[in-house]
């Protein structure tokens, strides 16, 4: 399975805690802690992913076109409200958004269009005659 494919396995998912689909279906949510234990640390036999990195993970989640979504939280103008805001948001920080306009969960036949961006980019350049590769001198016999 590719990427994209894994992680909509993962996300309809009983077995796992540390991923799940947020914003009504529309974005991936990851806390990092947990993922790192439960997805990342497990044996190379059940291992879902080929890497024990959550960077890895989110570089392949940018592959693919995902982008991290911020959250912006509001701040109270008392203190003590302000502090238990800031623990909360603290907590908070360790879970990652990521959306992508093909990955939603009431539309799973657009999966089939999540598509790596090199393959992408590769697609392009070709359809356009160039290629990327290096110039090299004709050699002459």
């Amino acid at each position: 399975l590719c990427f994209p494919q894994k992680l909509w396995k993962m996300l309809e998912s009983d077995q796992f805690r540390s991923i799940w689909w947020s914003e009504g279906g529309k974005c991936v949510a990851i806390n990092t802690d947990l993922f790192k234990v439960e997805v990342l640390g497990r044996g190379v036999r059940q291992r879902v992913f080929n890497t024990r990195h959550i960077q890895s993970v989110i570089r392949q989640l940018n592959l693919y076109g995902f982008t991290k979504v911020q959250r912006d939280i509001q701040r109270s103008a008392s203190l003590p409200e302000f502090l238990s805001e800031e623990a909360a948001a603290s907590a908070h920080s360790q879970i990652l958004y990521y959306y992508n306009p093909s990955f939603n969960r009431a539309h799973p036949w657009l999966l089939g269009t999540c598509k790596r961006r090199a393959a992408l980019k590769q697609r392009a350049l070709g359809a356009a005659g160039l290629d990327e590769r290096p110039f090299q001198e004709p050699r002459w016999s």
